[in-house]
C-alpha cells in the first residue's frame, strides 16, 4: 500500500528530465561541461522519454567516460537498467550515485526500488532507514516493510510513533488492525494507550480503544474504570454513559441509569458486548424492581436486529431460571413473534413454561401446530397429549399420546410421562382397565430408571 507512493515518485522520476536533480546536484558542472558531455546527456534523456533504454545507456556511458565522478548521470543509468529490468546493473548505478553523493535522497530511492522490486527486503529496509534521515515521513515505507516481513512489534512501535506525530492514517489503522488481531501484540498497545491518555486526556479515542481492547480480553473491571475516567475528563461522551450508568444502578437512582442506558443501547460507537452486559444488569435489577419492566421492554428493541444474540430467548431463560414463567413466556413468545416461530429449542421451553403456568390451552394449540411441522419429535406429542387431558379433550389425548409414543427412544422419564397420560385419557375415557394398565407401565419405567 505505502510502497506505491515511493514507486509513482521513482516512476516519475524515471519518466521525465532531470534537469532539477542535474542542477541541483552539481550546477558548477554544468555551466563547464564540454558540448559532447551536454549532447550525450540530453540524447540519453530523449531516448529514455521514447523508451530507447538501451541507446540511453549508451549515451549515459559516454558521460561517465567524459565525468567519471558525475553522480547524476550514474543516477540516470540506474533509472534505465532498473526500466529493462536489468536490476544488478540498475543497483550497482545507483549505489555508485550515493557514494559520490551521500546527502542526495533520490539516488537512495534509486536503491530501495531495485531492492523492493527484487524483493530484497532486508536491503530495502536498511535503505528506507538512510532515506528517514532525509524525510521522516517515509517511516510509512518502513512500515510497510515490517508488515511485509512479519516483524509486527517494529511495526506497532513504528505506528504509534507516525501517529503521535502526524496524525492517524487509513493505511496506519489497517496495519494496526491486523497486528492486533494477534492476542500476543495487544499489552504493547494497552502500554501505549495508557501513556497516550496521560499525554492528552480530552482525546476520547483512546478511551474507546482502551476500552475495546479490555473487552476483547474480558477485563471487564479494567474497562469500566477506563469508562470512569473517560466520565471524569469528558461528561458529554456516550461512553462515559456505560460508568455512569453503573454508578446510578449501583446507586438505585433508576431514572437517571434508565436515561444512560438509553443513550448506551442507542449509541453507534459502543461495543455490542458491553450493550448486552448493560442490559443484563438491567435486567436483574428489574427482577428485583419489576416496576421498570416497561423500560426494560424498551431496551429490548434495541436489540430486535441484532445477530450474534437473540436478547428475547435470552430473557425468557432467565426468567423461567427463575421459576417466573408468566414472564418467560411473554418473551419466548415474543422471540417467536420475530423470528422463526417453529424455531424447536424456543417452542421446547416455551412448551414447557406454558406447563408450568396451567396455560393449557396455548400449550395444546402450539403443540398440535409443531407436530404438523415435526412429525417425529416425541415432546410435541407429549404435550399436546397433556393439555388435551387438561381441558378434558380425552379422546384427542389418547389420540395424540398414542401416536407420539411410537417416537419415544431411549427416554425412560419421557416414555413414563406418556403411559401416565395415557392413564389419565383412558380414565377420562370411563377404561378402568386400560387405566390401571398404563399407570403400572408408567410405575415400572420410573423403577427401572432408578
Amino acid at each position: 500500500m505505502i510502497k506505491k507512493r515511493v514507486f509513482t515518485v521513482l516512476f516519475f522520476a524515471l519518466f521525465s528530465t532531470s534537469f532539477s536533480v542535474f542542477a541541483q546536484t552539481e550546477p558548477e558542472d554544468i555551466a563547464m561541461a564540454p558540448d559532447e558531455y551536454q549532447d550525450s546527456f540530453y540524447e540519453s534523456l530523449k531516448q529514455k522519454g521514447i523508451e530507447n533504454y538501451d541507446k540511453a545507456i549508451v549515451s549515459l556511458e559516454k558521460c561517465i567516460k567524459l565525468k567519471p565522478n558525475d553522480a547524476v548521470a550514474y543516477f540516470e543509468l540506474g533509472k534505465n537498467y532498473l526500466a529493462l529490468k536489468q536490476y544488478p546493473n540498475a543497483q550497482d548505478a545507483f549505489e555508485k550515485a550515493t557514494q559520490l553523493d551521500p546527502k542526495n535522497k533520490w539516488f537512495w530511492l534509486g536503491i530501495y526500488d531495485v531492492s523492493y522490486e527484487t524483493k530484497n527486503y532486508p536491503l530495502a529496509i536498511e535503505i528506507i532507514q538512510k532515506i528517514i534521515v532525509f524525510d521522516e515521513e517515509y517511516k510509512d515505507d518502513l512500515i510497510s516493510l515490517y508488515m511485509i516481513t512479519n516483524q509486527y512489534d517494529k511495526a506497532l512501535t513504528a505506528i504509534n510513533e507516525m501517529n503521535d506525530k502526524f496524525g492517524k492514517s487509513a493505511d496506519r489503522e489497517i496495519y494496526k488492525a491486523q497486528i492486533l488481531s494477534q492476542g500476543k501484540y495487544q499489552n504493547a498497545e494497552i502500554d501505549n494507550l495508557v501513556e497516550q491518555i496521560k499525554k492528552n486526556p480530552k482525546e476520547e479515542a483512546n478511551y474507546l480503544n482502551l476500552i475495546l481492547l479490555y473487552s476483547k480480553n474480558n477485563e471487564n473491571e479494567k474497562s469500566l474504570d477506563v469508562a470512569k475516567q473517560l466520565a471524569k475528563e469528558i461528561p458529554n461522551s456516550e461512553w462515559a454513559q456505560v460508568s455512569l450508568f453503573k454508578t446510578y444502578l449501583d446507586a438505585n437512582q433508576a431514572d437517571k441509569a434508565i436515561k444512560s442506558m438509553n443513550v448506551i443501547l442507542a449509541s453507534s460507537k459502543i461495543d455490542s458486548k458491553i450493550k448486552h452486559r448493560t442490559l443484563n444488569e438491567f435486567l436483574i435489577y428489574v427482577n428485583k424492581n419489576p416496576q421498570y419492566s416497561a423500560d426494560l421492554e424498551k431496551a429490548i428493541s434495541y436489540f430486535d436486529n441484532d445477530k450474534d444474540v437473540d436478547v428475547a430467548k435470552e430473557i425468557g431463560k432467565f426468567y423461567h431460571s427463575k421459576g417466573q414463567f408468566e414472564n418467560a413466556i411473554k418473551y419466548y413468545e415474543k422471540d417467536l413473534k420475530a423470528n422463526s416461530d417453529t424455531d424447536l429449542e424456543t417452542n421446547m421451553l416455551l412448551l414447557e413454561a406454558y406447563a408450568q403456568a396451567k396455560q393449557y390451552e396455548p400449550m395444546t394449540k402450539r403443540a398440535m401446530m409443531l407436530i404438523e411441522v415435526y412429525p417425529s419429535q416425541a415432546q410435541f406429542y407429549y404435550y399436546a397429549g397433556l393439555g388435551s387431558n387438561q381441558l378434558k379433550q380425552f379422546k384427542n389425548a389418547k389420540t395424540v399420546l398414542e401416536m407420539g409414543l411410537d417416537y419415544v427412544v431411549d427416554d425412560v422419564k419421557l416414555e413414563s410421562n406418556f403411559n401416565n397420560q395415557l392413564g389419565e385419557a383412558y380414565n377420562g375415557l370411563g377404561d378402568a382397565k386400560k387405566k390401571e394398565e398404563y399407570f403400572l407401565k408408567a410405575n415400572e419405567l420410573l423403577k427401572k430408571k432408578k
